[in-house]
C-alpha cells in the first residue's frame, strides 16, 4: 500500500497533523471545513492545537486557507480544541474549546471562546473570552467540544462531559439571546455505563426536528450516536437513533445543514495505528461528506453527497465478498467483517481510504486499508 500517494476526494491539508473536523458550515458560497491541527508537526503533543481550514464549492476541489485559530491567547495557550460555527447577521462566528493552566494550578482548564470574521477567512477572537469560563455541577473536567444552533429564535449551546460517580457520558445545554453570554440550563442528554462524550452536534433537520449527534466513550471503545427527535424544555426528546457509521476507522463525526437543507456528516478518518510504522507522516484525513435521512421505516442512512456519487462503484479489490457478507483486510490489524443481508454495496475508494455503504447507507464502513 502506497500510503504516500496523494488522495483526490479526501481533504487533508498539504503537510501536518489533522484530526477532529471543526465548524463545518455554508458561508459566503463555500463549504467551510475547520479541522484540529498541528501545522509543524506530522503527530499531536508536539505544540499547542491549532484549527486548521479548506474550503470548497463542490466537495472535489479544496482550497487549504491560512490557520483560522492558533492557541496564541492567554486563555487558549494550550490549544484551541473542538467546536463548531454558526453565522448570524452574515458574521461567521467559530466556537471552541480553549484550554489553559489557570495561575497556581497545574492542570489545564477547558472553558469555551469564540472567534468571529465577516469574511470567512481572517477570525478576530472576542475581547470577552472565554464566554463559558467552567463547567457545571452536572459536568467534570472533560467539558469540551462547543456545538451552537439556533432553534426557534434561541441559541443553543450543547457541552460534552460526563459524570464519574454517575458513571455517565453527559451533553449539557446552554442558553443565549446574543452567542455571548451564556445560562446554564441542565442536562440535555445521557448514557449509562459510559465514561464521557466528545464533539457533539445539535443541528436542524429539514422536518421540523432536531439531529443530536456525539461520540459516546467507555473504558473499552467508542461510538458514534445519532439521534432524531426535539429540542423543548431542556431536553432532547429522541424519536429515532442509528449508529450508522460503524467505523472502525472513523471519529469525532460532526453534524452540519447547508443551504439546500441537507443533514451532512464529515467524520475524521485517524491515522493513529499507522503513525511511525507503515507512513513517514500522518495519513489521517476527512471522510466524503455523507447526507443523512430519516425514512418511513425509522432507519437513520447516510449515503455520499450527490456530487461524490459517480465515483461509487459496486466492486473493489480490497473488498472480498463472502457467503454471507464481506471482508475488508488491514493493514497489520482486525480485518473489517460484515455479516447480514447484502442487497447492495456501493464503494468509495480513495488510493488507502475504502468507504463502504451497506443497503443504500444503513451501515457505513470507513476503513484505512
Amino acid at each position: 500500500m502506497d500510503y504516500s500517494a496523494p488522495l483526490q476526494y479526501h481533504y487533508r491539508p498539504a503537510k501536518g497533523w489533522v484530526n477532529d473536523p471543526n465548524g463545518l458550515v455554508c458561508f459566503g458560497g463555500y463549504y467551510h471545513v475547520f479541522y484540529q491541527h498541528c501545522p509543524n508537526h506530522e503527530i499531536p503533543g508536539k505544540e499547542a492545537m491549532y484549527w486548521g481550514h479548506a474550503r470548497t464549492k463542490d466537495f472535489l476541489r479544496w482550497e487549504e486557507l491560512p490557520v483560522a485559530l492558533a492557541p496564541a491567547a492567554p486563555y487558549d495557550n494550550c490549544g484551541c480544541w473542538s467546536g463548531t460555527a454558526i453565522v448570524k447577521d452574515d458574521v461567521l462566528y467559530l466556537f471552541y474549546a480553549s484550554l489553559y493552566v489557570p495561575e497556581g494550578e497545574t492542570t489545564p482548564l477547558q472553558t469555551v471562546s469564540v472567534a468571529y470574521s465577516t469574511d470567512g477567512i481572517h477570525f478576530e477572537k472576542y475581547a470577552g473570552n472565554p464566554v463559558i469560563g467552567h463547567w457545571p455541577a452536572d459536568g467534570c473536567p472533560d467539558f469540551r467540544d462547543p456545538a451552537v444552533c439556533c432553534v426557534d429564535g434561541e441559541y443553543y449551546c450543547v457541552m460534552a462531559s460526563g459524570s464519574e460517580a454517575a458513571k455517565q457520558a453527559r451533553l449539557l445545554l446552554y442558553k443565549s439571546t446574543d452567542l455571548l453570554h451564556w445560562e446554564y440550563s441542565g442536562i440535555l442528554s445521557s448514557w449509562e455505563n459510559a465514561r464521557f462524550a466528545e464533539c457533539p452536534s445539535l443541528v436542524n433537520a429539514p422536518d421540523g426536528r432536531q439531529l443530536l449527534a456525539a461520540s459516546v466513550c467507555t473504558q473499552e471503545k467508542h461510538w458514534f450516536s445519532l439521534m432524531y427527535g426535539r429540542l423543548a424544555d431542556g431536553k432532547f426528546h429522541v424519536e429515532a437513533a442509528g449508529e450508522v457509521d460503524k467505523g472502525p476507522d472513523q471519529y469525532a463525526g460532526q453534524v452540519f445543514a447547508d443551504a439546500f437543507g441537507r443533514s451532512l456528516l464529515i467524520s475524521w478518518v485517524p491515522g493513529w495505528p499507522y503513525a511511525g510504522y507503515y507512513a513517514p507522516k500522518d495519513i489521517g484525513c476527512m471522510s466524503v461528506p455523507r447526507q443523512l435521512t430519516l425514512g418511513a421505516d425509522g432507519v437513520v442512512r447516510g449515503y455520499p453527497v450527490k456530487e461524490l456519487q459517480h465515483l461509487l462503484k459496486t466492486e473493489d479489490p480490497a473488498v472480498q465478498r463472502t457467503a454471507d457478507g464481506f471482508v475488508i483486510p488491514r493493514t497489520g490489524r482486525e480485518p473489517v467483517v460484515y455479516s447480514g443481508e447484502l442487497r447492495e454495496l456501493a464503494i468509495l475508494r480513495d488510493e488507502y481510504i475504502l468507504e463502504v455503504f451497506v443497503n443504500g447507507g444503513e451501515e457505513i464502513y470507513t476503513v484505512l486499508l
